[in-house]
């Protein structure tokens, strides 16, 4: 009788930790924030999407509004293609400014909206036309060395040139 009762106290204990397991890995992956259910998507062109991927947060003003629903290469302009799907309850203005962001230093991106002004607003299946691009790391660790590089490359012709008139 008493191994029966503590039997069942472990296999309550072992159910409670795979719960909680679940809704830590829910929380993590930040799916129970949002439901597709009720929501209208957005088009966006991005020359370069960096990490994007699909299932990433669509934020406005730090909120979840949708989820980044399909990335496909326009072989048209030869840029990305991203769908978002946002939820109905958010209606934003057709001069909405659509950039793709990191969290933090080296953390997932996301596309941030930021709204404009104008009085009407986007439907379903409307493009947003003003889009930035993702910042790539690589490219910006590059320019900064090229720009160093030739910098040097200046002020060394300049003090030779000078040293030389003496």
């Amino acid at each position: 009788m008493q191994r029966a009762t503590m039997d069942l106290w472990v296999g309550v204990f072992v159910m409670a930790g795979i719960g909680a397991l679940l809704v830590l890995a829910l929380k993590v992956g930040n799916m129970g924030t949002y439901s597709a259910a009720d929501s209208y998507t957005l088009i966006g062109n991005f020359e370069n999407i960096g990490g994007l991927k699909v299932r990433a947060p669509v934020k406005s003003a730090g909120v979840v509004v949708g989820r980044v629903a399909d990335i496909q290469f326009s072989t048209e302009t030869f840029d990305a293609l991203v769908t978002m799907s946002i939820d109905s309850r958010y209606k934003f203005p057709k001069d909405t400014f659509a950039s793709i962001l990191t969290s933090g230093l080296i953390g997932e991106q996301y596309i941030g909206l930021a709204a404009g002004g104008d009085d009407a607003v986007l439907k379903g299946g409307d493009k947003i036309m003003k889009t930035n691009s993702a910042m790539v790391l690589e490219e910006l660790i590059g320019r900064f060395l090229f720009d160093k590089a030739s910098e040097n490359k200046s002020s060394d012709t300049d003090l030779s040139g000078t040293s030389g008139k003496k």
